[in-house]
């Protein structure tokens, strides 16, 4: 429901809220996609008779709120009203709860259908529909329409109350919100203009594509504007989407700065922090069901409780969420889940919108919400949603499993096994290849295995193999990305040995998915300090055509950088060998010259390690440190925290990884950077299929494919050096190819000239 409705609640809505109760239960039960649930309805419907009617509209008024819907079918003949529901595998493990919600929506809309047609008894039905095998289960009963008014009048009754609270709460919000004042005396240099632009993308309902440099306070002048045009642009409900934890951080520190947390004066709005399953878990050694964990038992009869102590705290970081949770018993990620569709502000990873299945999205489809997107850090986007729309089958994994697997999955697994291997056969012999379509018997075999497995599970939840889960998951992804392959998507076939073959379906144009996320959103504003040219992110994310780019003027002086170019350096891959020892004489040069710390930037880990090591070699008296691979939370944080005032040192760190974006480190922390690639993408089969694709639809295949994505990590990396307006620093730029006109043209237009 919409709170800015107030009075009005969808039957979905008000069942869900009132007719849930017992135990949380999620044993291994894969649901069907959206697009599945789609064509399993348009299927069953397909099956009636010619006076079905679909899709019916019904709504009605009572106990002070109108109630509206659509019911799935009605068969005015049989008199008999559906609702359809479509799942995978056996019905007998659906939880209980589950179907006391569909019999409840299905009385609802019963309730509904009787005081529209004047009728007196009604068939109820919940037809439920195997995805995997088409077949229908149908459960009736028969109902007066007396019965039906009285219980549908009772759920009103019971959310009534909860729909008074949500108007008070949405009235006294959108006063605050009309009335909030910015929380400094003035906006930094180039804040304002990007605060009005993110307003007039709200004001006109459209997207923003922002520019802006680091330093300026982009997290907060993107929030407040946003804020202020929540009641006058009649917005529900924005979401602040991130790439990393520390994004999520920022944003929530800029709510606390906008009065959201704390004392009397408290702004009247919800802020609810959205978690990782893995990370908000408080027994991850236990199944998710009442049966197994504590916190899922009785879910549903002590939700009640713990939504209203959560609305009326209204500061719903990680912690005060789980500290809510906890004092009630219930699980702090499923009680996270449930508090989104009553939050004002939603601050989470960007999956949580642009996923397949994400939470808000459907939230946004199901509730009618006008939504407002935020999304920071915005150049990541591109390779976060390819990644999204991306899956891959492991022949290794595979086998490991079959070695494993209970008898009774012996043969999908074996029937899937004999599939790789002619897939195998069929195949040439080279390492790597893209095939026309995912292959059908392999996908066949691939979906009777998922479906075999569904079963086991779900006739097995006790001790289950997380691999064998894992599996299932890969394998029901990889079949759900295959029933939409087209263009945008590439089927490669792997084989770096024997055994170890991989099928994957990868993503190399994310805006065929990405385009309805940014239409169903009211407005939307997407911002980083990288974010040209503005055509790659525009075509790649798929942004509408009346989609608006801004670049806000750096609040940096020239004068505040140099810059030098070594164009007598190629960083090659044939050259690696040969450009070390100048890298190690510039590092060491410009550290003799300027004492300070430097961040020293590398392709790969493999030629951070030789020129880590010959510079150690030719320098043992100059303090040096590097990022290793697969470092913790708390080594990543060991690391910046070595940045120290009044010391000095260089770390050695790789293009695009944790240390190169999203770190701030100003003043006498970071006096310099020098990097020494380009930034490209390998030069492999993999990327010239992609150059070609998106030569073929864009025309611009090489910048797309590899100088765009390249010389993106070259300026985020070189951002860390200036950070505010007191800063000075110095970037190095090692590869002949940064002097070429072409490359130059993408580096920020405040920098000097290249030395």
């Amino acid at each position: 429901m919409s709170a800015a409705a107030g009075s009005r609640v969808a039957v979905r809505a008000l069942c869900e809220f009132t007719a849930r109760e017992g135990d949380l239960d999620h044993r291994f039960t894969p649901a069907p996609s959206a697009r599945e649930g789609i064509e399993g309805h348009a299927r069953v419907r397909a099956r009636r008779g010619q006076g079905y009617e679909a899709e019916v509209a019904l709504s009605a008024r009572l106990e002070g709120l109108t109630v509206s819907g659509r019911a799935d079918g009605y068969d005015p003949e049989a008199n008999r009203l559906e609702e359809i529901k479509t799942h995978r595998g056996s019905l007998e493990r659906m939880a209980a709860n589950q179907r006391a919600l569909h019999w409840a929506q299905a009385e609802a809309y019963g309730a509904l259908l009787c005081a529209d047609r004047g009728l007196e008894t009604l068939t109820l039905a919940l037809v439920y529909l195997d995805v995997a095998t088409g077949r229908e289960t149908v459960l009736t009963r028969e109902a007066c329409a007396d019965a039906l008014w009285s219980r549908l009048a009772a759920h009103c009754r019971a959310y009534a109350a909860w729909a008074e609270q949500e108007a008070a709460h949405r009235g006294a919000r959108d006063a605050a919100l009309g009335a909030l004042a910015f929380p400094h005396d003035d906006f930094r240099p180039g804040q304002r203009a990007l605060a009005e632009d993110a307003y007039r993308a709200a004001a006109t309902g459209r997207c923003l594509l922002a520019e802006a440099p680091t330093g300026i306070g982009k997290t907060l002048g993107v929030l407040y504007p946003l804020l202020v045009a929540m009641p006058r642009q009649g917005l529900d409900r924005l979401a602040f989407l991130t790439m990393k934890t520390p994004g999520r951080r920022l944003a929530l520190d800029a709510l606390s700065d906008l009065g959201a947390t704390g004392g009397a004066e408290r702004l009247p709005l919800r802020v609810l922090e959205l978690v990782a399953r893995d990370k908000a878990c408080e027994h991850p050694d236990r199944a998710c069901h009442g049966e197994a964990c504590p916190l899922a038992a009785g879910f549903y009869d002590r939700l009640p409780g713990a939504r209203r102590a959560a609305v009326a705290r209204g500061w719903l970081d990680r912690a005060a969420l789980r500290e809510v949770a906890l004092d009630h018993a219930v699980c702090p990620y499923y009680l996270g889940q449930e508090l989104a569709r009553w939050a004002d502000v939603l601050v989470g990873d960007v999956n949580h919108y642009f996923d397949d299945g994400a939470l808000i999205h459907g939230l946004a489809r199901a509730d009618g919400i006008r939504l407002g997107v935020l999304v920071d850090e915005a150049h990541n986007l591109v390779d976060r949603a390819r990644g999204m729309y991306s899956a891959e089958l492991d022949q290794r994994r595979l086998n490991r499993l079959r070695r494993g697997a209970p008898p009774a999955l012996s043969r999908p697994l074996g029937r899937l096994a004999r599939r790789w291997q002619a897939l195998l056969r069929e195949a040439d012999e080279r390492d790597w290849q893209a095939l026309e379509a995912p292959p059908e018997g392999l996908l066949g075999a691939a979906q009777q295995a998922v479906a075999a497995i569904t079963d086991y599970l779900g006739e097995h939840p006790a001790g289950v193999d997380p691999a064998l889960q894992e599996f299932l998951f890969e394998a029901l992804a990889f079949a759900r990305l295959a029933e939409r392959f087209g263009e945008h998507s590439l089927c490669e076939l792997r084989r770096p040995g024997r055994g170890r073959a991989s099928l994957a379906i990868r993503n190399l144009v994310p805006a065929d998915f990405l385009a309805p996320r940014f239409a169903a959103a009211r407005c939307a504003v997407l911002f980083s300090a990288t974010l040209s040219p503005a055509g790659y992110h525009r075509d790649l994310l798929g942004l509408p055509d009346d989609a608006v780019s801004r670049r806000v003027a750096a609040p940096f002086a020239a004068e505040q950088l140099e810059v030098r170019c070594r164009a007598d350096v190629s960083t090659r891959l044939r050259d690696r060998e040969a450009s070390l020892s100048p890298i190690v004489a510039e590092l060491a040069g410009q550290y003799r010259r300027r004492p300070g710390h430097y961040l020293a930037f590398f392709s790969s880990f493999a030629y951070l390690e030789a020129a880590l090591a010959r510079f150690r070699e030719a320098w043992p008296e100059i303090p040096v440190r590097a990022q290793r691979r697969g470092m913790d939370e708390a080594e990543r944080e060991a690391f910046l925290a070595g940045f120290v005032p009044g010391e000095s040192g260089i770390a050695f760190a790789v293009l695009g990884g944790a240390f190169a974006e999203g770190i701030d480190l100003p003043g006498e922390r970071l006096v310099g950077a020098v990097v020494a690639t380009l930034g490209l993408p390998p030069f492999d089969p993999f990327h010239e299929a992609l150059k070609a694709r998106l030569e073929a639809r864009f025309g611009r295949g090489h910048d797309y494919a590899y100088r765009v994505p390249g010389m993106i990590k070259v300026v985020q990396a070189a951002g860390r050096v200036i950070r505010g307006p007191e800063d000075r620093g110095v970037v190095v730029l090692m590869d002949d190819r940064f002097a070429r006109p072409e490359n130059r043209a993408l580096l920020p237009d405040w920098w000097p000239p290249a030395r």
